[in-house]
């Protein structure tokens, strides 16, 4: 049977493999890795599915010395390669278990793989805190702008998956399941987008851990009419930044979001209208 300290590493473990697709730039390597990541979220799915089906208790927390950071590509991939193996230990016999160790068999010849090419041996620029956006140039009062905007917006986009991921597992229509997918899958782009502009200014960071009160929504409709303010200020604040940055593809780039943050809206208003 599946339980909380599987949950628990496997949550890390999409995080980590997440992160590491945002912090390296061979373009092949990072897409990749950022598809193992999903499967590894479609697992922390189905074994939250399993541990509510039978009343087990989960949550969100990490261990406190899990982090991502590394100067090296090679010792992310180590790290990794070593924490999958350690991972396989809390699998059981059920037809779930065998799934996720064969995916997690080709994810590990992959890392190997990769090992083996020496020139993807790269330092890493996504941790050094250089502040220095390098498809532009940014004033200090632009880049001042864009660095706050990311860590906050890194760690929305992050709460409003695992919220929406929590409340989806609880659905009770179809409706509810399609209308939370289509959040979780937006949320998963935009953490992306922003994992991925941190990595260019070495400021890429895990966003906090969540609080069980952030999640475990006894009000659904009060949690709906407050996230849709929450997108309403989301929109305001690309709209500012927008207008603060004067390069025209950052400003292009969120609008952009700003105009897919409108429909979120939309969807959680459907989702109001259910309850």
């Amino acid at each position: 049977m599946m339980d909380a300290a599987l949950f628990r590493t496997k949550h890390q473990l999409w995080l980590r493999i997440a992160f590491m697709s945002f912090s390296v730039s061979d373009p092949w390597v990072k897409n990749r890795l950022y598809e193992f990541s999903q499967i590894e979220f479609r697992h922390l799915k189905w074994i939250a599915v399993s541990l509510y089906e039978n009343h087990s208790a989960y949550d969100y927390e990490r261990d406190s010395r899990f982090e991502i950071e590394s100067e090296s590509f090679f010792a992310l991939v180590r790290t990794t390669i070593n924490e999958i193996k350690s991972l396989h230990l809390l699998y059981g016999d059920s037809p779930l278990s065998e799934r996720m160790a064969h995916d997690e068999h080709y994810i590990l010849s992959t890392l190997n793989a990769y090992l083996e090419k020496l020139t993807l041996d790269e330092p890493l620029s996504a941790f050094n805190r250089s502040r220095h956006w390098p498809d532009a140039l940014l004033n200090s009062a632009e880049t001042d702008a864009l660095t706050l905007f990311l860590f906050e917006e890194l760690y929305k986009e992050y709460e409003l998956i695992m919220v929406y991921f929590y409340r989806q597992i609880r659905a009770e229509t179809a409706a509810e399941v399609t209308h939370f997918q289509d959040l979780i899958d937006e949320s998963h782009f935009h953490l992306r987008s922003f994992g991925e502009m941190m990595a260019k200014m070495g400021i890429l960071a895990l966003p906090r851990v969540l609080h069980p009160l952030t999640y475990e929504i006894a009000d659904m409709e009060k949690f709906l009419r407050s996230g849709i303010i929450e997108e309403e200020n989301a929109k305001e604040e690309c709209r500012k930044l927008s207008s603060s940055i004067r390069d025209e593809k950052l400003s292009s780039f969120f609008e952009f979001i700003n105009y897919q943050e409108s429909y979120h809206i939309e969807i959680m208003k459907k989702l109001l209208g259910e309850h």
